[in-house]
């Protein structure tokens, strides 16, 4: 390896740790002054003189993706609450020792599983049971317990009050990274087909299918972004429009699914038939790209629709007496092209026949609408006056 190429793939290392920080830092501030936070009220306000569990249960509850972190908290509190109660019992009953440590482990987490906590309150409470027998000092426990309940307080306060994540928008950026990879895919495919490349081609097929990895958190953030609005002081207003989006990004997986297809069928056809199909699978991608940079307006996602629909009709129209290989090609174009409709906001039905008979355009329904956090604070600080007027 030479110098140079050392050189360069150094500072594309360097470059993506930087950009890691950079998409980081606001979540990293919010730890950070949390963790300050916890340390300082269970210092100057409790007056323990060692708070050190209360910014780390802090840090500990936001220390996750956005739209978990409330959940974390709660998960943390469980935890530490049954493993020091069973600890104190442990110790009341029993007393010292390693047969009292293990019951009280084995006891604690099996009792955590049974009311079907995560993974954070296992371990909390094997580590709550520990220190209460291994100290054998049941202040040490109470005082883990206040910790831990100041550590979590806080950690609910940012998550769920000062910095929780608008629904629509944290699924919307899970979308864009989905439909982003299925245009990288598709505009790989539509350069494979253009340049006779069945290297690229593959290539093309592999990155489709690493699709799975985005719309598998995908899947995560539309189980958090209604369970947000829910929960959330700051949007709870907002759960209809959460519910709309997420039905919404459910057809993802569809559109995933369509694209990987397309990719696989291009690759068997022959030279002419690939430079046939090239500009409408570039189409398609240059559609999924524009989607991706903007979901929340209308007018593009009608301009993506009008455009998918207009590549399958003219790709049908191209393929009217074509043989198997390029028919399954023309079928899979069609494909992408309907669920692309259906994800702008056509209705599945409509888009189907769209393709199938080539008729005009239609009119796609409004995307859910997103909200500021200061309109949704207004909104949230009215409700106590206006039920009094």
């Amino acid at each position: 390896m030479s110098a140079r190429s050392i050189i360069e793939r150094s500072r594309d290392a360097g470059r993506r740790s930087l950009q890691r920080v950079v998409e980081d830092a606001w979540p990293l501030l919010q730890g950070a002054a949390a963790a300050t936070a916890a340390w300082a009220i269970a210092k100057y306000v409790v007056d323990h003189p060692q708070p050190f569990f209360a910014p780390i249960a802090a840090l500990v509850a936001l220390n996750t993706s956005l739209g978990e972190r409330g959940r974390k908290a709660l998960g943390l509190l469980q935890g530490v609450v049954v493993g020091i109660a069973v600890g104190e019992l442990t110790l009341l009953t029993l007393g010292e020792g390693y047969g009292s440590l293990a019951l009280a482990v084995l006891a604690s987490t099996a009792l955590v599983r049974a009311l079907d906590g995560a993974r954070i309150a296992l371990a909390q409470a094997a580590i709550g049971a520990i220190l209460v027998v291994a100290l054998g000092d049941a202040d040490a426990g109470a005082a883990r317990l206040a910790d831990a309940l100041i550590g979590a307080g806080v950690a609910l306060t940012f998550s769920q009050l000062l910095f929780t994540p608008e629904p629509v928008r944290l699924l919307r950026r899970a979308e864009s990274v989905a439909l982003a990879a299925m245009a990288d895919g598709l505009a790989t495919t539509a350069e494979a087909l253009r340049t006779d490349d069945d290297e690229l081609a593959e290539t093309a097929v592999t990155r489709l299918r690493e699709l799975r990895d985005d719309l598998s958190e995908l899947a995560r953030v539309r189980r958090a972004s209604t369970r947000v609005a829910r929960h959330s002081f700051t949007w709870r207003s907002r759960l209809r429009p959460a519910v709309q989006e997420r039905e919404n990004a459910g057809h993802l997986d569809l559109l995933g699914s369509s694209c990987v297809v397309l990719a696989r069928t291009a690759a068997s056809l022959s030279t002419a038939e690939r430079a046939r199909l090239a500009p409408s699978a570039r189409e398609l991608a240059d559609a999924l790209s524009e989607l991706a940079a903007d979901l929340g307006t209308r007018s593009v996602r009608q301009d993506v629709a009008d455009r998918a629909l207009a590549v399958a009709t003219r790709t049908s129209a191209d393929g009217a007496s074509i043989d198997a290989p390029v028919a399954a090609a023309v079928l899979a174009v069609r494909l992408v092209a309907t669920d692309l409709m259906v994800f702008s906001g056509i209705e599945l039905e409509a888009a189907s026949t769209a393709v199938r008979e080539g008729i005009g355009s239609q009119r796609v329904a409004p995307p859910a609408a997103t909200a500021s956090p200061r309109l949704s604070w207004r909104r949230w600080l009215r409700k106590p006056f206006a039920r009094e007027r």
